[in-house]
């Protein structure tokens, strides 16, 4: 019974973090608490993350393994944002989720947003990148048999996730410049940030079509050797 009510908990984390729990801290928090204590709901949006990754291990050797290598990519993500122009953390946390699994995903889109603002500056806007990388990273892994089979999809769904990745960091910006969010002030934010839409949107496309294969090869193979 303590396992069967173990995993039904596990299953409805598993759900309600992603979906329910971390958005609403994001998108709900009152502006003057996110301009105040970013660190803090940062720093709470790690916690959670990790929480969501642990719902993943279903045996302990193999989510010690799967930390070993979240850690890893998260390196390599973090490494990449601090490239000139083109970035491939979204590319990165993409591949990722396809072969470690959507809660890792997650975590590694999360984790790359934070720490790599450790260098490129925290504020209010670090929880909406947390979220927004995270979430991308968590539909690649749901995804992940249709991403890995057929790489024209893989490449759409890296523009659709330049595009989506936009949307949502200019929610913060409606909120923060207008101090309130109004659909004609986001529609205009929006249309403001087109051109840096645009170059989210290629800058992914660019990485998978560099990265997909070796990166999904190696992924691959510790996949298959750890039985991860």
């Amino acid at each position: 019974m303590l396992v069967i009510r173990s995993e039904q908990i596990r299953k409805l984390l598993r759900i309600a973090l992603p979906f329910a729990i971390m958005p609403s801290i994001v998108l709900l928090l009152p502006l003057g608490i996110q301009s105040q204590y970013y660190a803090l709901v940062s720093f709470l949006m790690v916690g959670l993350a990790l929480l969501l990754f642990l719902t993943g291990f279903e045996r302990r050797e193999i989510g010690t393994r799967r930390m070993i290598l979240v850690s890893v990519m998260t390196a390599l993500s973090v490494i990449g944002r601090l490239l000139p122009v083109f970035k491939p953390i979204t590319a990165l946390t993409v591949l990722s989720a396809m072969y470690l699994g959507a809660e890792a995903g997650f975590l590694i889109g999360a984790l790359s947003a934070v720490l790599s603002n450790a260098i490129m500056g925290q504020g209010p806007w670090t929880p909406f990148q947390m979220l927004a990388w995270g979430l991308i990273g968590f539909f690649a892994g749901i995804l992940e048999k249709p991403l890995r089979r057929l790489p024209l999809l893989l490449y759409v769904y890296g523009i659709l996730s330049g595009v989506a990745y936009s949307m949502l960091l200019d929610v913060w910006t409606t909120i923060w410049t207008y101090k309130e969010f109004t659909w004609g002030a986001y529609a205009a934010a929006l249309t403001t940030a087109l051109p840096m839409t645009c170059l989210y949107a290629v800058s992914n496309l660019l990485f998978l079509l560099i990265l997909r294969k070796p990166i999904g090869d190696k992924l691959l193979r510790i996949r298959k050797k750890y039985g991860l």
